[in-house]
């Protein structure tokens, strides 16, 4: 499982829009408040080799420390039942005593890699961040972290059956995609 985290925050990713002449879209947005909404998300292989998978999780008005990361593991390994394998950033997030704790109860379930350092363009989820933030979320004005997080979660949802758009993220990303899904 390849697992990133990012932040999104309230103000709007302001891109071109449509509109008519003279009349610019107006985006009203909260200032001054520090609201956000972490997310967590883990691109999985099937044991078959012939599908990918999405897991992901939110916090809002949070982030992801190593206890946060270790229990996105543990929801991931209840949900896959297989033996997983994270491969990751060097991140603090992923180093500690709640990771180490939980490799280590996993009993040989859940071995963790690190990718080299400024690995991020092998990373497929970061594809998956810009899609949802220049895509999906892009001149998005929500009122408050909660409605932040639901069309967060409204958009990943579409994303967790799209084999062909999870496809995408590998191809975007200089990491070789798994020959069983070259199709």
């Amino acid at each position: 499982m390849l697992m990133d985290e990012s932040g999104l925050l309230m103000a709007p990713l302001v891109r071109r829009s449509w509109a008519l002449r003279g009349q610019p879209p107006v985006l009203e947005q909260k200032a001054g408040h520090r609201e956000k909404v972490s997310v967590a998300a883990g691109l999985w292989l099937t044991p078959r080799r012939d599908r990918l998978g999405l897991s992901v999780q939110t916090l809002v008005n949070g982030y992801f420390d190593n206890e946060a990361v270790a229990a996105f593991l543990e929801d991931v390994l209840r949900q896959l039942r297989k033996p997983v394998v994270v491969v990751w950033d060097g991140g603090s997030m992923h180093k500690g005593d709640p990771i180490d704790e939980l490799v280590e109860r996993s009993v040989g379930r859940l071995i963790v890699e690190q990718l080299p350092a400024y690995g991020s363009e092998l990373m497929p989820v970061e594809q998956l961040w810009t899609w949802l933030k220049y895509s999906r979320l892009c001149n998005f004005a929500p009122q408050d972290a909660r409605q932040l997080e639901t069309a967060t979660l409204g958009a990943l949802a579409g994303v967790v059956d799209d084999q062909e758009l999870l496809r995408n993220f590998f191809h975007a990303s200089i990491l070789p995609l798994p020959r069983a899904l070259l199709f």
